[in-house]
C-alpha cells in the first residue's frame, strides 16, 4: 500500500497484534473498524513477516497503517551516539526499505534513549488500573525489557548539543531512505516530557518549539508526528503551546501522520492515565481541529485503563466514543472524515 493508496480523510485504527487470531480480527471488525497499526521485533523484522501480515489482514478486511519495531525505537544508541550507534541505524533503514517493498505506508519513531517512565499503577474512575507517573518517586525509564536507573541511566550526563546531534545524523540518514521507500516516519514524544531525566536531556520532543526546530532540520515530506495528545497533556505548560494550537499548527504543515488519542487528570509533575471521557481535556477539540485541518492519517486508542479485567471492554468503549466523537465531526461539517 503506498501513500498514493491511502484515502483522504480522519481513519480510526485499532493496535493489533500480528499475530492475532481469526477471533481477534472478528472483534476489530466488529467494532466496525477496518485499518490497524502493529508492532513486533527485531527477530520478526523484515519484509516477508510484513507482507504476510498485511495480506492476511486484508483477508479479514482490515488494512495495515502503520507498522512498527521495537528493536529500531528508543534506541539509546542512535539518541546518545555510542558504538553501535551506525548498525543500528541500518537495521532502522532496512526497516524502512522493508516496510516500503511491503506496502506499509508508515512507522512510528521514538527518540528516547532511557525509555518511557512510569510508576505505580493506580486508579481511576471505578477503580479501573491504570499507568501512573509521580516524578518525586520516579526511579527508572524502561523499553522493551530494559531498565534505566537513577541518578544516571547511561554512566554520565549528556548535554543538549549532543542530543540535537545525534538527531541530526540520525534523520540525516532516515529521511532520504523513507522518501525513496515511500513510508512516512511518525516521532513520538517523549513520556513523560520532562526537561531531563537521569541525565539525559528530553530538550527536542518534549516541547511545540523543539519538534518545530527537529522538522525544519528532516526538511523532509516523510517526516513528521506521530501526536501523543496523552503527552501533549502530560507537559502542560512545559509544552510551548496546547493540544488544539499544536495540531492546528502541524496540521497546516501536513507534518500529523498519527495521532495516539488519550487523556490524563493532570498535568506533570503527577498525573494518571485516564478514560478518554474522563480527563482534564476535551477530547472532542482535538476531533474538531483535526477536521477543520484535513488531517488524513489515523487515529489510535492507547495506554487505555484496565475495565472489567479484560482489555477488550476498555478498547471497544474507546474506540466506541471515539467514533462518536469523529461522526460529531462530520456532521458539524468539520472536514472530510472516514468512519
Amino acid at each position: 500500500m503506498s501513500l498514493m493508496s491511502v484515502p483522504p480523510g480522519m481513519k480510526i485504527a485499532a493496535q493489533v497484534s500480528p499475530d492475532a487470531d481469526d477471533s481477534e480480527l472478528q472483534f476489530v471488525r466488529q467494532m466496525g473498524i477496518d485499518w490497524a497499526v502493529c508492532w513486533t521485533d527485531g527477530e520478526h523484522a523484515g519484509h516477508d513477516y510484513y507482507a504476510r501480515t498485511r495480506e492476511r489482514f486484508e483477508r479479514a478486511g482490515i488494512r495495515v497503517y502503520g507498522f512498527g519495531n521495537r528493536d529500531v525505537h528508543n534506541q539509546d544508541a542512535i539518541v546518545l551516539g555510542l558504538d553501535n550507534r551506525d548498525a543500528k541505524i541500518e537495521e532502522y533503514l532496512d526497516h524502512l526499505k522493508s516496510l516500503g517493498r511491503a506496502g506499509i505506508p508508515y512507522t512510528t519513531y521514538a527518540h528516547m534513549a532511557n525509555g518511557i517512565w512510569s510508576t505505580e499503577r493506580e486508579s481511576t474512575r471505578g477503580g479501573a488500573s491504570a499507568r501512573g507517573f509521580d516524578l518525586a518517586q520516579a526511579a527508572a525509564g524502561h523499553w522493551a525489557g530494559e531498565f534505566y536507573y537513577l541518578p544516571l541511566t547511561h554512566d554520565r550526563a549528556y548535554s543538549q548539543e549532543e542530543i540535537w546531534e545525534n538527531y541530526r545524523y540520525f534523520v540525516s540518514h532516515a529521511a532520504p531512505v523513507a522518501e525513496e521507500a515511500g513510508v512516512r516516519i511518525g516521532i513520538h514524544p517523549d513520556d513523560p516530557p520532562q526537561p531531563e531525566l537521569g541525565g539525559v536531556p528530553r530538550c527536542i520532543f518534549s516541547s511545540f518549539d523543539g519538534y518545530e526546530e527537529a522538522m525544519r532540520i528532516a526538511d523532509s515530506p516523510n517526516v513528521g508526528l506521530c501526536f501523543c495528545i496523552g503527552c501533549w497533556l502530560e507537559g502542560g505548560e512545559l509544552m510551548g503551546k496546547g493540544v488544539e494550537a499544536s495540531l492546528r499548527e502541524f496540521g497546516e504543515q501536513n507534518k500529523l501522520f498519527k495521532i495516539h488519542f488519550r487523556n490524563v487528570d493532570q498535568p506533570l509533575p503527577h498525573f494518571v492515565e485516564t478514560f478518554v471521557d474522563d480527563g482534564y481535556f476535551d477530547m472532542y477539540k482535538a476531533m474538531r481541529v483535526l477536521a477543520e485541518t484535513g488531517f488524513d492519517g489515523v487515529l489510535i486508542p492507547d495506554h487505555i485503563p484496565l475495565m472489567a479485567n479484560d482489555p477488550r471492554v476498555g478498547t471497544a468503549y474507546t474506540i466506541g466514543f471515539m467514533k462518536a466523537l469523529l461522526r460529531r465531526a462530520q456532521e458539524e461539517g468539520k472536514g472530510q472524515v472516514q468512519p
